[in-house]
């Protein structure tokens, strides 16, 4: 059976119908049982604030939480200083946590995050609390793969904290619970139309009749929905990504459609005669020579593009961490967490196949490999430049594919942004304000400053010296007796002003997939 976004892809590509009943055999969260709080009042006393707004680190600092809100942030000293000075008083009834030489930030947002998967055998529970185990507070859920009541039925229940999990935004698919295939420009802005009122924050698409998807993104726009689009290759040659963001497209997953954009001497990308898009490994070894026929950095074309996307206020959500195992897939293959925190029919999902999306690593070489660094080589000096000429670039992870898994894939994307030549801070900034921005919601959340809900990231390292120290899994570093150790890892994640264990957690994580290895390993053998 085909996973459930590659019948997704199916669905835009062929016209057939797609209920929205699909994939529903993941399990939604159980009830909260984990994290307290709010508080009348919670003060964090004497942290390092990295406040998400790409302004350098502060502290000591006492932030002031009442109920969900941040009320107070205040400098109360001087490091290495025994002086303290303006401290925010308790108030009866208020707790606080002595946090001096801890770090706090703001809660991770994935801009790219799927609720799991029946194939993959990865529950929401399982998700959440690896994503929230890795400090990240809000998700965007693109396709709302387990079909939009469930999705938007997890959103309820975490906005009112019934469960544990990140802040959901839903985009479900476009045409997702349609009967029939969109014939008729007026169909998408009906179905539209239809999502905003059942509760949807926007749509994904992956390319459709231009007219059809036109009028979809239009109407989005014109009810303040947001939109987000995988220019999938069987339809860019007729929609990429100018011609998207000019009807209104609010964000780009990924990368294709962009190079499409910049080509300059041909309309179509050089595949060869027996080229076949069903064929995944076909389909991604192409995919990694795309770059290479864009037109080259800092020339006209390429400037054209950047300038008129910059001038749309267009998102770039690369997503760079979904395809780095296509230039080392070993080293996906055998990550650190992989033996802990993986699932074993996660894992099988991810081992070499014609049937799962994304396990295309049949006779995956030296020269996939080689062209596919390249590719990332161009793709990540684009999305540089853009960030440096003043466009909005978020993080997201598109986990549950290609080795990836949640959290740890995030983390993942920030050490590819860093990479990618962003500063610690601009990735910071990345990874918190400037998703909150492209999900409209700035105003709420994405940085730590007065009057934003409480949520934050807390860890006894500084993340911004070493991203690694984020990972669930810790960092390794030899201690004062020559042994090595693992440090770090979020200490606690406050999500909506309560306050979670986030390696108690990750624990709970470790057990499910321990309890999954000895089924697995009792089950008679097929």
């Amino acid at each position: 059976m085909r996973n459930i976004l590659f019948a997704l892809l199916f669905f835009a590509i062929n016209s057939t119908s797609f209920a929205d009943s699909s994939n529903r055999a993941v399990a939604p969260a159980p009830d909260r049982s984990e994290g307290k709080g709010p508080y009348k009042q919670l003060i964090l006393r004497e942290v390092t604030v990295i406040n998400g707004t790409g302004s350098p680190a502060f502290g000591p600092a006492d932030i002031v939480i009442e109920g969900n809100r941040i009320t107070q942030v205040v400098t109360v000293g001087s490091p290495g200083s025994p002086v303290r000075y303006s401290r925010p008083k308790l108030k009866e009834g208020g707790t606080e946590l002595q946090l001096a030489g801890h770090y706090v930030m703001p809660g991770i947002i994935d801009m790219h995050g799927h609720i799991g998967g029946a194939e993959q055998g990865t529950p929401a529970e399982y998700v959440y609390k690896l994503w929230m185990g890795h400090g990240i507070t809000t998700i965007r859920d693109p396709a709302c793969g387990n079909g939009l009541g469930f999705c938007l039925d997890q959103k309820k229940r975490s906005a009112e904290n019934q469960i544990t999990a990140p802040r959901i935004f839903a985009y479900p698919f476009f045409g997702q619970g349609n009967e029939a295939p969109f014939t008729e420009p007026e169909q998408a802005r009906a179905w539209v139309r239809m999502i905003k009122a059942k509760g949807a924050d926007g749509l994904k698409c992956f390319g459709y009749r231009p007219d059809i998807l036109q009028a979809a993104l239009e109407e989005a726009k014109k009810l303040g929905l947001r939109s987000a689009c995988h220019h999938a290759q069987i339809d860019v040659a007729r929609v990429n990504v100018l011609n998207t963001a000019r009807w209104g497209l609010t964000s780009m997953e990924h990368w294709y459609g962009l190079p499409e954009a910049l080509f300059d001497g041909q309309r179509v990308q050089n595949y060869p005669a027996d080229y076949n898009y069903q064929n995944e490994q076909q389909r991604f070894g192409q995919a990694g020579r795309l770059w290479a026929q864009a037109a080259k950095p800092g020339s006209a074309k390429w400037n054209e593009v950047m300038d008129e996307l910059l001038k749309l206020d267009f998102t770039l959500d690369p997503t760079f961490t979904i395809y780095q195992a296509t230039r080392d897939v070993m080293r996906a293959r055998r990550a650190d967490w992989h033996d802990e925190y993986t699932l074993p029919s996660l894992a099988q999902f991810f081992s070499p196949n014609r049937d799962s999306h994304g396990s295309f690593f049949f006779d995956w070489g030296t020269e996939e490999e080689v062209a596919w660094k390249e590719n990332y080589r161009l793709w990540m000096r684009f999305v540089n430049e853009y960030k440096n000429r003043g466009g909005r670039v978020t993080v997201g992870s598109d986990s549950g594919y290609i080795y990836k898994l949640y959290g740890f894939g995030t983390v993942e994307e920030l050490e590819l942004l860093r990479e990618a030549g962003f500063h610690p801070l601009e990735v910071m900034r990345a990874a918190t304000l400037s998703g909150a921005e492209a999900l409209g919601a700035a105003h709420s959340i994405g940085s730590i400053e007065p009057g934003k809900l409480a949520d934050i990231a807390i860890l006894d390292e500084n993340p911004l010296a070493n991203f690694k120290v984020l990972y669930g899994t810790g960092h390794m570093r030899l201690n004062q007796e020559g042994v090595a150790k693992q440090v770090g890892g979020v200490k606690y994640t406050i999500k909506d002003g309560i306050v979670f264990d986030a390696k108690k957690l990750l624990s709970d994580v470790r057990n499910m997939v321990a309890n999954a290895k000895k089924q697995a390993a009792s089950a008679p053998a097929k």
